[in-house]
């Protein structure tokens, strides 16, 4: 088979790799055409060299190109994938920093809250830009793949008003069920499960371990009784207790979409674990990306070396798309959890919502499992999200800042901890900060400012309550020593 995928933002190296890797496992796949675009030439240069050192080394007739010409790459693309993050690192940590001063601590500030409503400003005019190429250039029926958070927001967005079939992907529902499996003792083949609800949002509401049903205090005891998983997920535990239902998503992640856990900063140590960045740590995700740039850019020969294995010794993982794409073009059926407009899905959430749920994937496309009814809670805490999230997709595409403020306000963490007054001059101050990443405030930009020249909102110079600095690359290569000697 030949056709041609393009991917967006492939300077997002290291996911990049994976990606392609996966596609190149398909015996079918091994004459595609991957076409890598982004707007940073060093970081397209450096993948350009790992993916032509795959296909080089395994003697396949797959072409490669790359180009800061984004337009180029979709031109005549079947598939194309976004794993773009508008604004990079710079526009990331005021995502993270202005909010402290505020008195909101976000953990990854990716999907909601204030870093997330603020993430989805600065992409989805982007998205939509995307899609308008999708529409003139690539193959006709073309899908557009995103992987790029805020998911359920960037997704809303080019399904909505972008024009183009769009699917979101993401990995946290493989990664619960492989915990699941761990704590009832048995290989992930022999867990079968439905996972349902929204991105970062997603509950495991029916669960079968070797065929039998696990009921909730099954899989409390499990993870209570975890060596690792009973001390680094204490958030999602509480949750389980509480809900009856699993989240998909990390401690740090499920911390900060509600509204109970990270408000009161003398009382977080009782949640979270800091023995990695995604168990709840003050900007972690902020340290972590830094971090693997600047490993990546000082190790760069040893990941271009490493790209020369055989692709034999490459596990296809469990990302979404190769299975996907697989399944369109080969009519090889795959069974997946994805992101799409609910319509109808889930009962209980409203029809506008990018629901995240069970569906099946053959050459007619993706056929969602419809008639889901989420438990009773679980719909309650996505129902706010979902208003979080209709609200700031809106304020995106109309450029109203007012509409922002509004998003932000009802966002469960923030409203948790911010007076009205604190949000809009929240909001001004991430606006004014991140102008050049948001052409559609132009016009509200001056009298931004302005207000902020005059504010009487205090403030404080607050790290957060949980802060870890960024290591050096020696300290990270040293760190990667002792896990491996271990």
């Amino acid at each position: 088979m030949s056709f041609k995928i393009a991917i967006i933002g492939a300077g997002s190296v290291g996911f990049t790799k994976r990606l392609v890797s996966d596609l190149l496992k398909v015996p079918e796949f091994a004459d595609i055409e991957v076409a890598l675009t982004d707007i940073n030439q060093h970081n397209l240069d450096m993948i350009r060299q790992i993916i032509e050192k795959i296909v080089s080394v395994n003697n396949l007739p797959a072409k490669v190109s790359a180009t800061t010409d984004r337009r180029a790459a979709i031109s005549g693309a079947r598939y194309i994938m976004s794993c773009v993050r508008v604004g990079g690192v710079e526009a990331f940590a005021t995502d993270i920093n202005i909010p402290l001063k505020y008195g909101v601590d976000q953990c990854v500030g990716d999907t909601i809250c204030a870093g997330g409503i603020l993430y989805g400003q600065r992409n989805i005019p982007v998205i939509l830009d995307f899609c308008k190429d999708i529409r003139e250039v690539a193959e006709p029926g073309a899908r557009f793949l995103n992987y790029a958070n805020p998911m359920a927001m960037n997704t809303w967005a080019a399904n909505k008003f972008g024009g183009v079939e769009t699917i979101g992907l993401c990995h946290g529902v493989q990664h619960g069920a492989e915990q699941i499996a761990k704590v009832l003792g048995i290989e992930l083949s022999e867990l079968d499960y439905v996972c349902s609800g929204i991105n970062h949002q997603t509950w495991y509401i029916d669960i079968k371990a070797k065929g039998r049903e696990v009921g909730k205090d099954e899989l409390i005891a499990g993870f209570e009784a975890h060596p690792v998983y009973s001390r680094q997920e204490k958030v999602r535990i509480d949750v389980l207790k509480r809900f009856g239902y699993y989240s998909t998503e990390s401690n740090g992640h499920l911390s900060e979409y509600l509204p109970w856990y990270r408000k009161r900063p003398e009382e977080l140590d009782r949640w979270i674990d800091l023995s990695d960045w995604i168990h709840g740590e003050t900007g972690g995700y902020l340290r972590h990306t830094t971090e693997q740039r600047n490993w990546f850019e000082t190790d760069f020969p040893k990941f271009l070396d490493d790209a020369g294995k055989s692709l034999a010794e490459h596990k296809r993982t469990s990302e979404h798309a190769s299975w996907i794409i697989e399944a369109i073009e080969t009519g090889r059926v795959y069974r997946g959890h994805f992101n799409v407009p609910n319509n109808g899905i889930i009962r209980n959430l409203p029809d506008d919502a990018i629901i995240e749920s069970p569906g099946f994937v053959d050459r007619f496309g993706i056929n969602m499992v419809e008639g889901i009814e989420l438990p009773i809670a679980c719909a309650a805490t996505c129902s706010a999200s979902v208003s979080v999230q209709r609200m700031s997709v809106e304020a995106a595409v109309t450029g109203d800042i007012d509409m922002l403020k509004l998003a932000v306000l009802h966002d469960p963490l923030v409203g948790a901890i911010c007076t009205p007054e604190e949000v809009w001059a929240m909001v001004d101050e991430m606006v004014v900060a991140q102008a050049k990443w948001l052409p559609q405030y132009a016009d509200a930009i001056p009298a931004a400012k302005e207000r902020i020249a005059r504010s009487t909102v205090k403030t404080r110079d607050w790290e957060g309550a949980a802060r870890k600095r960024v290591r050096s690359v020696e300290e990270l290569r040293e760190v990667a020593a002792a896990r491996k000697a271990s």
